[in-house]
């Protein structure tokens, strides 16, 4: 095991598949020359040639269109969107063409490729630039929606998507999350989607997150720990396929839920979530349960407002302990 940055997972995971498969690309705003906004493309265009690292025009409906092109034609393309807020306006090619045309060709053509970049909130960044999007390409069917909290996670996710999936991938990462440390191991793995991950066992409340949502879950797990309230945290890491089975089979085990994500209340993952619960596990629960999403409005600049907007451990922390209350 090494210490690497959440950035360097991703490019290694993207390196390995190249240098295996030469039917893998990269392409996408200032992935090549500039090497990357974030620099995780850092080096790709030296090793791989511009070929292979392409940088577009700022017109992601367009090279959104060459990519999904490319994979329906053979390739295994890898297209880089520098924020998923300016993705919607590739969202045609997406909703109407990646992910229809399997079912519109009889099983016919298959769209094997990757559409990754940083999601949802990044600092005071105003509103068109801090939605998360989770949701909205869950709701797809023929989409596959993965979205990572560590290193490890992000690199074994990420090299499962290019070389194995035959469906569309959206893979969303957090700018916020890019220097993040985590292990990795130096041989090879791939982690399979649809399977969440317990970080944390437990006793008494579960805890599911996902992406930077994770922190705020380990904190709060943490400052429950002083209180003597033994809390079990899920990372969900695959949001469709979503393995609801086993946070039902820690919500038997603790017989309470709570459910912590980026998202807007209205039709988010916890709504999906907390009705799957119900539905499979309702004589396991001794409280309702219970979630803290971003505030349903936009996301503003101002600090202040950046802060009451987005779920919190002090919060999180308040809601647990109802929960726990309505054990008593």
């Amino acid at each position: 095991m090494r210490q690497i940055a959440f950035r360097e997972a991703i490019r290694e995971a993207m390196n390995e598949e190249m240098r295996r498969d030469d039917r893998v690309f990269l392409m996408g705003e200032e992935v090549a020359e500039y090497n990357g906004a974030y620099k995780v493309s850092q080096g790709m265009l030296a090793e791989f040639g511009p070929k292979r690292v392409i940088d577009t025009p700022i017109a992601e409906l367009g090279f959104t269109a060459i990519g999904v092109g490319a994979a329906q034609n053979g390739l295994r393309p890898i297209v880089e969107f520098m924020t998923w807020n300016f993705a919607v306006l590739a969202l045609d090619q997406i909703l109407n063409t990646a992910s229809k045309m399997l079912a519109m060709s009889g099983g016919q053509i298959s769209c094997p490729i990757v559409f990754r970049g940083g999601n949802a909130s990044a600092g005071q960044l105003g509103a068109q630039h801090s939605t998360a999007f989770e949701s909205y390409y869950a709701n797809i069917p023929g989409l596959k929606v993965v979205s990572p909290s560590t290193p490890y996670d992000a690199k074994g996710l990420l090299k499962q998507a290019i070389r194995y999936e035959e469906d569309p991938v959206m893979f969303m990462e957090s700018e916020v999350m890019y220097g993040d440390k985590g292990e990795v191991p130096e041989e090879e793995y791939y982690i399979p989607l649809g399977k969440a991950d317990v970080k944390k066992t437990g006793r008494d409340v579960t805890l599911v997150a996902y992406n930077k949502m994770m922190k705020v879950a380990l904190a709060t797990a943490a400052e429950l720990e002083k209180e003597g309230v033994s809390a079990e945290v899920v990372d969900l890491r695959s949001i469709r396929p979503l393995d609801w089975q086993t946070i039902l089979e820690s919500v038997k085990k603790t017989n309470r839920l709570v459910i912590i994500e980026e998202q807007w209340p209205m039709c988010s993952v916890s709504s999906e979530i907390a009705y799957r619960i119900q539905k499979e596990g309702f004589d396991y629960l001794d409280a309702p349960v219970r979630r803290i999403t971003s505030a349903d409005a936009p996301m503003h600049y101002a600090p202040n407002l950046a802060a009451a907007y987005l779920p919190d451990v002090t919060r999180t922390v308040k809601i647990v302990k109802e929960v726990m209350y309505a054990k008593k």
